[in-house]
């Protein structure tokens, strides 16, 4: 199949479709579900669930673009590799390069996250431990990560319906809060929708996966939209929940948002239920971003954009084992020494890119290669672009800036290659 790679230092395909919508939803049900809302609340108001189905939208096109290009290309990088082969090399490199960068720097917010969770006092040291963790497991095979992503799913899952029964069963509940013509502006519920697709992005894990995937054809154009809707109706689920308790002011004020719905509710002795389901889903979301970075890092070693060294790939795991210990290594000394958490607004900026490219690499298919209806990459694409720069100032301006010094490392690479003999 076009762009597949081929020989020995291959990844094993071990996944099946149930496998493949775990490891999706486990990177959509993540911390992202228990921050995202009041954000996203305080931007919309009550348009807060204009926005949730604006990022649902967008996210619907991008997966189905992602996921046609995954089954023509079912081999590690996900839009790394489509918009190489599509596009050209550049625009595949500054995917990648959106993504690697953008995605360590979430890497150490989310771990860091962990450790606020867990134990607030020693929050850096409970990161690097937690990165530590998850690199061995995911070190040691697809089927270790995947046996522990459904533990996590499970437990998330069933936090989330808690705080759902809760919120929506008790007399504080009140339909009224959930009018979404009362304060919603264009640009408020824009950049809502920026900031909570930030939460639906995960679903990009699976395509860039392919190359562990069996009968890629098959079971990634059904897996990446099956997680997808999934995660949307637990979503939806949730947000009408707490604003049915909470109220979009409310909301957006709250600094732990699932928390001060059950409380709100009436049942404060769930909330360390709903801290401890939180930290959990951190721990999913940390386990899941750094194996969607090192298979990224692995498909741009391959070309060497990164260190080639970086390529090689386990003879008894099948995993990119070089890959794994150096992203692990350099997330876990980020979150030892800095705060990150602010991170998530220019990786958010960064997600956008990477799949506005995706969408441009499915414009081009053609009907033989399984293209999408026109509209879908077109929509996508125009939503990525859009919903990029919504996003607040600051998070423009840093995203944009690293994809300028991305641009200028590759120019200085073209240029190094060119003179040599």
């Amino acid at each position: 199949m076009a762009g597949t790679p081929t020989g020995p230092g291959l990844l094993e395909r071990r996944l099946g479709l149930t496998d493949a919508v775990v490891i999706g939803l486990g990177s959509m049900i993540g911390a992202g579900v228990f921050a995202a809302f009041a954000p996203a609340s305080r931007a919309a108001g009550s348009g807060l669930l204009l926005g949730l189905a604006l990022a649902a939208v967008v996210a619907y096109c991008n997966a189905t673009s992602s996921a046609r290009l995954a089954a023509r290309y079912p081999a590690s990088g996900g839009t790394y590799v489509y918009g190489r082969e599509r596009l050209g090399e550049f625009w595949g490199y500054l995917a990648g390069w959106a993504f690697v960068v953008g995605k360590t720097a979430s890497c150490a917010a989310m771990a860091l996250t962990v450790g606020s969770y867990l134990w607030p006092e020693q929050a850096h040291a409970v990161a690097v431990a937690a990165v530590v963790a998850l690199t061995a497991v995911n070190y040691a095979g697809m089927h270790k990560t995947v046996w522990l992503t459904r533990g996590i799913v499970a437990v998330v899952v069933a936090v989330l319906a808690a705080v759902a029964v809760v919120c929506l069963t008790t007399g504080t509940a009140d339909a009224a809060r959930l009018d979404v013509t009362s304060d919603a502006t264009v640009t408020g519920v824009l950049q809502a929708a920026g900031l909570l697709f930030f939460a639906f992005a995960g679903y990009a894990r699976i395509a860039t996966l392919g190359e562990e995937v069996r009968d890629p054809a098959r079971v990634i154009p059904r897996a990446i939209p099956l997680a997808l809707g999934l995660t949307l109706v637990v979503y939806a689920v949730v947000a009408v929940a707490a604003l049915a308790v909470l109220g979009s002011v409310g909301l957006g004020r709250a600094g732990a948002p699932l928390a001060e719905a059950v409380r709100a509710a009436g049942l404060p002795a769930l909330v360390p239920l709903v801290g401890a389901g939180a930290a959990v889903a951190a721990i999913g979301s940390l386990l899941a971003l750094i194996l969607g970075v090192s298979r990224t890092t692995l498909a741009m070693a391959r070309d060497r954009h990164l260190p080639h060294v970086l390529a090689a790939v386990h003879p008894r795991f099948k995993v990119p084992h070089r890959a794994e210990l150096v992203i692990g290594a350099i997330v876990a000394i980020l979150a030892g020494t800095a705060d990150l958490r602010g991170a998530i607004g220019f990786s958010s900026f960064g997600v956008l890119v990477y799949y506005a490219i995706a969408n441009a690499s499915a414009w081009t298919l053609t009907p033989e290669e399984g293209r999408p209806a026109r509209l879908i990459p077109v929509v996508g694409l125009a939503g990525c672009l859009v919903l990029a720069f919504s996003l607040p100032l600051s998070s423009v301006i840093a995203g944009a800036a690293v994809l300028a010094a991305g641009v200028a490392a590759y120019g200085l690479r073209r240029a190094i290659t060119t003179r040599s003999p």
